[in-house]
């Protein structure tokens, strides 16, 4: 105890301003001695990740993945990863360490998303996959933290203040009638349950609520204000349905962050470790290909022609036939009487699913037979523009 308690001391101090208000436009903050404690052992974990930062990263030879350990975001990650040829090879599943077999220099470790974050700050991990409210919420703005891919298309949800339908908020929809309730004073403020304790607090003051109070709450947040243990949540929302069916509802102005996972890197580790900035762009390339890909067919017909230019210009005259960049076209070469000779051309083009059948119908409406329909598993295109940002991050 006599290690921590100098750290305590220091975040004591730190944090006293918060707990004296003095000034009528002070946000006034309220915790309990455990999230107090909570909070000072995160900060001192901050402080001591900001001091490493300009330091230069343990030596190793491989590149530290970090993966969720479990949920749904665990599989869809291994989902993607898969779809990508980047299969996760775990021998035994109770072990917290795997290989990606295709890029032999990768380990993956399997960590809580929140320690993932930590770890990457502390420089035991090089790369992670999290979602971007557990980047926000534990990264807290640290400049090492770079989003390099901030749209994976799953783990989708957003971090919202819900109210109850009922009582004193009945007619209350927004987060301006919120703060202008005048129930909230310093000496009876506004309870919000959430787990959220960095963008909550940091949210209601940008937003103008002076006199609010956090707590977290083991279990179901919903259940809170119910208990008369909060008046109003602060968590992660999907569809809505679980508010709903506990009687609260989202208010106007009341969401914090839009969220899903994302591909987050390590500012020191992509300068100086070795190959980490090479495997970061071979991963990136693959996520981008991938999912350019999602949704995607390639429609393949024969159609009769006198020539290319006739054909193209028959295709181009319909509008869900263009392509991506227009259609490919080219002779079908067949054998006439001893004579080889080109009455037909190969037309093939890319098409999203829900064009897909208006497609194959106008290719039939201009001729085209022998429609063949197979989906994408990549679509790489000109270097990616995530890639040039992240150089530019980087000042490279």
């Amino acid at each position: 105890m006599s290690l921590l308690q100098p750290y305590f001391q220091q975040c004591a101090t730190a944090f006293a301003p918060a707990f004296s208000i003095s000034s009528p436009h002070s946000f006034y903050v309220s915790v309990s001695k455990r999230s107090f404690i909570s909070c000072c052992t995160s900060q001192s974990q901050t402080a001591l990740v900001n001091a490493t930062i300009d330091g230069k990263i343990a030596e190793r030879d491989e590149i530290r993945f970090g993966l969720p350990s479990k949920g749904r975001m665990a599989a869809d990650s291994l989902d993607l990863l898969k779809d990508c040829q980047l299969s996760v090879k775990q021998v035994n599943p109770r072990q917290y360490v795997a290989q990606i077999p295709q890029i032999s220099n990768v380990e993956v470790w399997f960590q809580r998303p929140k320690d993932i974050v930590r770890k990457l700050l502390s420089g035991d991990l090089d790369l992670g996959i999290v979602g971007l409210d557990t980047v926000s919420e534990y990264g807290q703005g640290n400049e090492d933290l770079i989003i390099v891919h901030d749209a994976l298309e799953y783990g989708d949800c957003r971090l919202s203040l819900a109210i109850p339908k009922y009582g004193i908020f009945e007619n209350i929809n927004s987060l301006r009638e919120l703060a202008g309730m005048p129930q909230w004073t310093t000496e009876k403020p506004l309870r919000v349950a959430t787990g959220f304790t960095y963008l909550g607090p940091k949210f209601m003051q940008e937003n103008g609520l002076r006199h609010v109070t956090f707590s977290t709450a083991d279990g179901a947040l919903e259940a809170a204000p119910a208990m008369g243990i909060a008046d109003a949540i602060l968590d992660l929302v999907s569809s809505g349905t679980t508010l709903k069916e506990n009687n609260l509802k989202e208010i106007e102005g009341g969401v914090v962050l839009e969220s899903q996972a994302v591909l987050v890197a390590s500012r020191k580790a992509l300068i100086q470790r070795k190959g980490a900035l090479d495997t970061t762009h071979e991963i990136l390339e693959r996520f981008e290909a991938h999912l350019r890909a999602l949704g995607q067919f390639t429609v393949t017909a024969n159609m009769r022609g006198s020539s290319a230019e006739e054909v193209a210009e028959r295709v181009l005259s319909q509008p869900s036939l263009a392509g991506l960049q227009g259609p490919t076209v080219c002779p079908v070469f067949c054998k006439h009487d001893g004579k080889v000779a080109s009455n037909y051309f190969a037309i093939v083009i890319c098409v999203p699913k829900k064009a897909l059948y208006k497609s194959v119908q106008q290719l039939r409406a201009i001729g085209g037979s022998g429609v063949l329909i197979s989906p994408l598993t990549y679509i790489f295109d000109e270097e990616t523009p995530r890639w040039r940002e992240l150089l530019s991050k980087l000042g490279i």
